[in-house]
């Protein structure tokens, strides 16, 4: 095998589906000393493949994990739908229906959150759009009524380019999480720098130990400490939202929290803020949109939206064949 084929096969599997958190790794080998460029290849290759296999072992864990939660309410739904069965008279009818509906309940969550973390990695780029994260926190966090009151600490602004269905998923994960563990306070703060935006999630839980800080990010993960999964959740809260800040080129990690536990930080890269509509003759162009950006921004050309580009395309052309629009 020459280095040609040895170079396709690296990009054969490049492009293959592996899961988020492998897929940024870089398997670039550095050339040693006396090899030539054959070997270098054949080592890339050999990391590239090593890459492919963990991620097929992750794959076939989660498969058997989901499998186990799945199983779990489906034998609970069949045992009360059996035992109403057996004895018909002794047990009354609505209290089967109301457990039965609870195991239908817990296999419907379990199974669209599987649905959201398989669609979470790979959010379209037609779908971002640009997003004022402090704006986006506070209006979700007054929308809510929690155990505990928020604390919200928030810079005025942070715009970043989101999903901003998949950012609010994010920060419900995160709130329902604090919810479940905190004592008697949560707290959540936005704030950025030059280049980076950062939503935090704070409780004063038991918190997580430092062993423990990136396995509870794993799919259907147990802790033996308090903050294991407790029945109200589907174990798949925290990787469903690290899923979605790796997908937004973002970081999503745990660590101590100022309040006493538990601390989770978002950070997710800043875009220039929109900019402010022009006045003048420019606004009356036909077609253009209020909120379209001025025509020059940073040195980056503007360009219409789709909508006023249509709009355009249709009125220049009426404009060309001197229809009587009147």
């Amino acid at each position: 095998m020459d280095k040609r084929q040895l170079t396709g096969l690296c990009d054969y599997i490049d492009g293959l589906p592996v899961p988020s958190d492998l897929r940024h790794v870089c398997c670039e080998v550095p050339a040693q000393v006396g090899e030539d460029e054959v070997t270098r290849t054949v080592r890339t290759v050999t990391c590239r493949l090593g890459r492919l296999n963990q991620a097929l072992v992750q794959q076939q864990q989660f498969a058997s994990d989901a499998s186990h939660e799945l199983r779990s309410p489906v034998a609970g739904l069949r045992a009360e739908l059996e035992e109403a069965q057996l004895h018909p008279g002794v047990d009354d009818v609505h209290d089967v229906l109301d457990r039965a509906l609870d195991d239908v309940g817990r296999l419907e969550a379990i199974i669209g959150d599987l649905l959201l973390l398989s669609k979470a990695s790979n959010p379209a780029p037609a779908e971002k759009e640009r997003v004022d994260l402090a704006e986006l926190v506070r209006n979700e966090v007054a929308r809510r009524e929690d155990r505990l009151r928020v604390e919200l600490r928030s810079c005025s602004e942070a715009y970043v380019n989101t999903v901003r269905v998949q950012i609010i998923r994010l920060l419900t994960n995160l709130l329902d999480n604090a919810q479940r563990h905190a004592k008697g306070r949560v707290r959540v703060e936005v704030t950025c720098d030059a280049q980076v935006a950062e939503l935090s999630v704070s409780d004063d839980g038991e918190g997580i130990a430092e062993a423990d800080r990136e396995r509870i990010f794993d799919r259907f993960s147990r802790l033996d400490a308090a903050r294991s999964r407790d029945c109200s959740g589907t174990g798949l809260g925290l990787a469903i939202a690290r899923e979605i800040a790796q997908a937004h080129h973002g970081t999503l990690d745990a660590g101590d929290s100022a309040i006493g536990g538990a601390r989770f930080a978002l950070r997710l890269p800043l875009v220039p803020r929109p900019a402010a509509p022009s006045s003048g003759s420019d606004m009356d162009r036909p077609g253009r949109c209020a909120a379209e950006p001025a025509p020059e921004y940073a040195g980056i050309p503007a360009t219409p939206c789709d909508l006023c580009a249509f709009v355009d395309h249709i009125t220049e052309s009426i404009m060309a064949k001197g229809f009587d629009t009147g």
